[in-house]
């Protein structure tokens, strides 16, 4: 039963999704987050307060998308927000502090799914969210994106490989990364792209070399972040989606191919803009030198790889 007074906060992580082959399926938890908290009030309705990215053009009522996702996991409980909570008549204050930087390729939306799933379950058992829990979020987060490759990341943290057997149900293996890669994320001046648009230029039909081609790099993929991080230029090719794609962000793309022919692992970050740099840690100083003598306005961020996902802060 919720009382007034109620209060639970959790922090979910960005993620880089695809790294190259693993388009749709693969996610990398990166240790950049956005925090959200809700508190249960004696007032019914529902109060938003943003701050941070996004800050001045997200709506703050019920449309927004953590308060959605906060919805969903109360209705999962059997629990009505906009019926007042019950007989009580009770209201939610929900404050989103946003760092995640929005439409960039680094699984902002995912992340405001996972964190209001989060809070509604962790709202409902006391401020905990255990294992069955994260199935749950893991599931409606992943058939609400589409994909669970950004919001499996989100929920667990590590680098992930997800799939869908049906379309209500999500599977998520989690791996560990290999302590020698450090993750880069390089963000252009403006970042905004939507992932319909970047997802709208893509062929519906590819050959059976390329699916052969990106089967095995996918496949390599796993092996280099995980146990051999010398193969990670050659594990990152992508033939599915990131040349197709290279007029909707043609900056991003000439970046990428700069740093490829330099032999650093760079691909596009998600659906773009941003790019993903799978750096090994002892040249990775010497990627920021180089992408800063360019002049260029790009933003270098080093956010390391998140440990875990979702979590529930005190």
């Amino acid at each position: 039963m919720l009382e007034a007074g109620d209060r639970v906060a959790v922090s979910v992580p960005a993620s880089s999704a695809n790294l190259g082959p693993g388009f749709d399926a693969v996610g990398l938890g990166l240790e950049l987050r956005d925090a959200y908290a809700v508190r249960v009030t004696s007032t019914p309705g529902l109060v938003v307060r943003l701050e941070g990215e996004g800050a001045d053009e997200l709506p703050t009522d019920e449309t927004h998308l953590v308060a959605r996702a906060l919805r969903t996991a109360l209705e999962v409980c059997g629990v009505d927000w906009l019926e007042g909570l019950g007989e009580q008549r009770l209201g939610l204050e929900l404050e989103c502090r946003n760092t995640i930087p929005m439409s960039a390729g680094l699984g902002s939306s995912a992340a405001a799914l996972v964190g209001g799933l989060g809070l509604g379950f962790a709202l409902v058992r006391g401020g905990l969210l255990t294992e069955d829990d994260l199935l749950l979020v893991n599931t409606h987060a992943g058939i609400a994106e589409g994909h669970p490759d950004n919001s499996s990341a989100s929920v667990y943290g590590g680098m992930t490989v997800s799939w869908m057997p049906s379309p209500t149900t999500v599977r998520t293996a989690q791996l560990c990364v290999h302590e020698g890669i450090e993750p880069l994320a390089l963000l252009p001046a403006s970042t905004r792209l939507s992932t319909s648009t970047a997802r709208g230029v893509l062929p519906p039909v590819v050959s059976r070399a390329d699916a052969i081609g990106q089967a095995a790099k996918a496949a390599l993929l796993t092996h280099a972040m995980t146990t051999d991080p010398s193969l990670l230029l050659d594990a990152t090719e992508d033939r599915l989606h990131q040349e197709q794609r290279r007029g909707v962000y043609p900056e991003s793309m000439g970046v990428v191919d700069e740093l490829r022919s330099l032999g650093h692992a760079a691909v596009i970050s998600g659906a773009g803009p941003a790019v993903l740099v799978l750096a090994r840690a002892e040249v990775a100083d010497a990627v920021v030198t180089e992408v800063r003598s360019w002049g260029r306005t790009w933003r270098v961020l080093r956010p390391g790889v998140a440990a875990e996902g979702v979590r529930v802060e005190r």
